[in-house]
């Protein structure tokens, strides 16, 4: 199973901070799961390949949004 979520923030630097904030949770990824995130410009690509279960699959999206619900309330936050 593979998934690809495109975000897109209005500057570059906004879409680095969100990029660094989730990024660490690659490295985390048990066997046979892949998150991969990257930073194009003002966009941010998460790129997920599963090889195990559907649950595992759904779970790793789910976290993976909250991270970064978690990352853009933060960056609001500094903001002001």
């Amino acid at each position: 199973m593979e998934a690809k979520i495109v975000l897109k923030y209005k500057t570059p630097i906004e879409a680095k901070a969100i990029a660094n904030a989730v990024s660490p949770d690659n490295l985390k990824a048990p066997q046979g799961l892949n998150v991969e995130t990257t930073r194009r410009g003002s966009t941010v690509v998460n790129q997920i390949h599963c090889k195990t279960k559907l649950q595992t699959f759904a779970a790793t999206i789910d976290d993976l949004l909250s991270a970064v619900s978690v990352a853009e309330r933060a960056l609001s936050a500094a903001k002001t």
